[in-house]
């Protein structure tokens, strides 16, 4: 059986990120895609369908699966039409705008029978991966710091709505909402949440820098990203009673799907001998100290995932309720910096 797909977008995230994994996977065919731009669609996709419509795409009974790759704003009304037309639903991060809309989205694909999940890609990073499996290995004994950047250099506000004033809009839902899926991922919600935000380029409109600590019981989770760091330091930095792991650079796999690579070819999520991680250790009383071999990052994880989901009755790739548990946290950050205080989870 071939997995039909609608695509509701096809801007970055759909062409970069979705298309070319949809399309390394025999199990999926693009069949319609919602776009106001067909000639981009058809140079990737010539038997794909597109439309400008996403009702009449809902109508199409082949299809089985929408992915969502439209502006955040807008992924709570397509999601919902989409599960009310009966289809799976993949929906791009963030999840919603809110944690009322995701409870919504979730309640409605239980009623409806169909599958729902969320695209938090990064939890296949080749970085992440090596450090889950760090902390699985109890090298660094017992964890006191956990600390993520993901910072970057861009100066010059641009005219698109991920810089503009609107509901999901900023770095906070963008970059934020990768940071807080893999800690939760790793660790379970948080006792309390800390947050700094603020717009630190000149002329931006959106919160384009974020400081956040998660408060664990016996650990720190430091979640940062800034818009005006040309030198970045370690993207990763762990600090246990027994050890410290540091990484530096990105996961290659996003640059790859840029330059036209696909799961399977060389180098696929693989890093260079000078980005492998440091390790700093005690072993047997000795104190060890090397770099650590990266692992493969793979991306294709999730649609792999997706697709044993629909056609062996797995569990989705990403349950829905860590993606709404996702937007709850950045509810929580909004309210710690609005407040001025250190917010306690209840929920």
């Amino acid at each position: 059986m071939t997995i039909q797909v609608g695509m509701i977008g096809y801007g970055l995230s759909g062409s970069i990120f979705h298309a070319p994994l949809l399309s390394s996977i025999p199990d999926y065919q693009v069949h319609t895609v919602v776009s106001s731009n067909p000639d981009k669609v058809k140079k990737d996709f010539p038997r794909a369908q597109v439309v400008s419509d996403v009702d009449e795409m809902l109508q199409d009974d082949e299809i089985a699966v929408v992915v969502v790759t439209s502006p955040n704003a807008t992924h709570f009304e397509y999601a919902k039409k989409a599960i009310e037309a009966g289809k799976h639903v993949v929906v791009e991060k963030p999840f919603t705008v809110t944690s009322e809309e995701a409870d919504i989205l979730i309640q409605l694909a239980q009623d409806k029978g169909v599958l729902l999940t969320v695209y938090h890609n990064r939890r296949w990073d080749n970085d992440f991966l090596t450090v889950r499996n760090l902390l699985e290995t109890g090298a660094l004994g017992k964890l006191s710091v956990y600390q993520v950047h993901f910072n970057r250099y861009r100066p010059i506000v641009q005219k698109r709505w991920k810089e503009q004033q609107g509901p999901g809009a900023g770095e906070l839902y963008n970059l934020g909402s990768h940071l807080i899926d893999q800690a939760l991922f790793l660790f379970g919600k948080p006792k309390t949440v800390w947050a700094d935000l603020r717009a630190e380029r000149e002329g931006s409109e959106v919160i384009d820098y974020f400081h956040l600590i998660f408060g664990y019981e016996k650990h720190r989770v430091i979640l940062h990203a800034g818009s005006l760091v040309r030198q970045a330091g370690p993207r990763f930095e762990l600090h246990g009673d027994k050890g410290s792991f540091l990484k530096y650079g990105l996961d290659p796999q996003e640059a790859q799907l840029k330059q036209g690579l696909r799961p399977g070819d060389i180098g696929w999520g693989e890093d260079q001998p000078e980005q492998y991680g440091e390790l700093a250790t005690e072993l047997s009383g000795l104190a060890v100290q090397g770099e650590i071999e990266t692992l493969p990052g793979r991306y294709q994880a999730f649609y792999q995932g997706l697709a044993e989901a629909i056609l062996e009755g797995a569990s989705v790739p990403v349950k829905p309720e860590d993606a709404r548990d996702t937007i709850r946290m950045i509810e929580y950050a909004m309210e710690s910096h609005r407040t001025g205080s250190t917010i306690t989870v209840t929920d």
